[in-house]
């Protein structure tokens, strides 16, 4: 059991008629009643992301009644959202992501105070941001914002209650230094670049985010009101083909840079160069990469229709190929480039592309490596072509 979270005094807190009418069947609940409620209100959460794990996070956490809800995001709404974003709406396309869910939890629940960080979380405005909370919560999809998230609360002793989905499979915890291990004792450094694709690029199964995401905001009431057994030091993995769940223990390491006996990283870091990816849309860190020429949709259809000896290599997945793909592609997916290099010429244009033109970007930094030097990567990959070249293939 965890106590003692709180900024605010519970004792000071008062519930009106309608409160009482709206959260009855909490304050029925022996293990809540009205003191667990009065710690809900006076409570503080920062949910950092408003997507997939934010959609459940922030309405299961406004109808159990916290007191003050902080979000932070940046993004809009886009169409692909909607599949698993349930907080958002489809007349909401286009619409700033935290404008669409502060009007889906004020709608839902009037009494909770809702606060916008409409910026990237980063090394510069992490601290200020989090301190203002109670219990931090990790809605993110990549690994520098984790890593950010995750040391940002060490150094606060703030609980950082984790979730993460991916294709199928998802995973849960609650990392609590003062209690048990952070992130980093579990994954002391991150997989190597490329690795794991995100869920834009590997998918994800639209209801994963609702189980994780409703995991995580039990645990975040959990700890609010002290009551039961939060997931510090233990893993849970789901399973939805196969609908099981493990736990697997995390016990804390003792020589963890940030949470150890003698911890050697007492501030901040560059997370996106400690991760060796980007951390969202607006990072500069592409900049500081070796440069990948690009080429345009438009060109690359004008080289085409004039007869140039071009190869197209299309590395999407064969899942993705079923979608839409250019006519006389080559098609090997990422992960098997370099197995089929034989495949690859070195004496013509290669233009590589994908579905955006991430990992196109990725592949052809790993040929340049391996000699290749007539390489381009169609910029916005395929669903660019489809909006400006293809009308008649979907985007996706």
């Amino acid at each position: 059991m965890v106590t003692n979270l709180q900024t605010i005094d519970p004792a000071t807190v008062m519930l009106s008629h309608d409160e009482i009418r709206r959260y009855s069947r909490h304050l029925i609940l022996p293990e809540v009643g009205v003191e667990g409620q009065k710690r809900l209100k006076a409570a503080s959460v920062l949910l950092i992301g408003t997507g997939g794990l934010g959609s459940p996070l922030g309405l299961y956490l406004t109808a159990a009644g916290v007191g003050r809800i902080g979000l932070v995001d940046y993004d809009v709404v886009d169409e692909s959202n909607l599949q698993r974003q349930v907080i958002h709406r489809t007349s909401r396309i286009g619409q700033s992501k935290l404008d669409s869910a502060m009007a889906t939890l004020a709608d839902l629940n009037p009494y909770v105070v809702l606060e916008k960080h409409e910026v990237p979380l980063s090394s510069s405005n992490a601290l200020d941001i989090l301190a203002g909370y109670d219990v931090i919560i990790d809605g993110t999809d990549n690994f520098p914002t984790r890593y950010l998230t995750n040391d940002a609360c060490v150094m606060l002793g703030k609980p950082n209650v984790y979730g993460s989905v991916f294709r199928f499979e998802g995973q849960a915890s609650v990392f609590y230094a003062k209690a048990g291990p952070c992130y980093r004792c579990m994954f002391p450094t991150p997989p190597p670049p490329g690795l794991v694709p995100s869920c834009a690029d590997g998918g994800v199964l639209g209801v994963l985010p609702g189980v994780i995401g409703t995991i995580q905001a039990t645990e975040a009431i959990k700890l609010i009101i002290g009551m039961g057994e939060p997931l510090i030091g233990r893993l849970l993995l789901f399973d939805a083909l196969t609908m099981t769940f493990e736990t697997i223990k995390v016990r804390k390491n003792p020589n963890c840079p940030v949470c150890g006996e003698h911890p050697t990283q007492t501030t901040l870091i560059d997370y996106e160069q400690f991760c060796g990816v980007p951390a969202h849309d607006r990072s500069t860190y592409e900049e500081g990469r070796t440069p990948v020429r690009s080429i345009t949709v438009e060109e690359v259809k004008a080289r085409l229709d004039a007869g140039d000896d071009l190869l197209i290599l299309d590395v999407r997945e064969p899942s993705e190929w079923q979608i839409s793909a250019i006519a006389g592609s080559l098609r090997i997916p990422k992960e098997q480039v370099l197995h089929h290099l034989d495949q690859i010429p070195q004496d013509r244009d290669v233009v590589v592309y994908c579905r955006s033109g991430v990992r196109s970007a990725d592949v052809i930094r790993r040929l340049q490596e391996r000699g290749y030097t007539r390489l381009y990567n169609m910029a916005g990959g395929i669903n660019a072509w489809a909006r400006q070249v293809d009308p008649a293939l979907p985007v996706y």
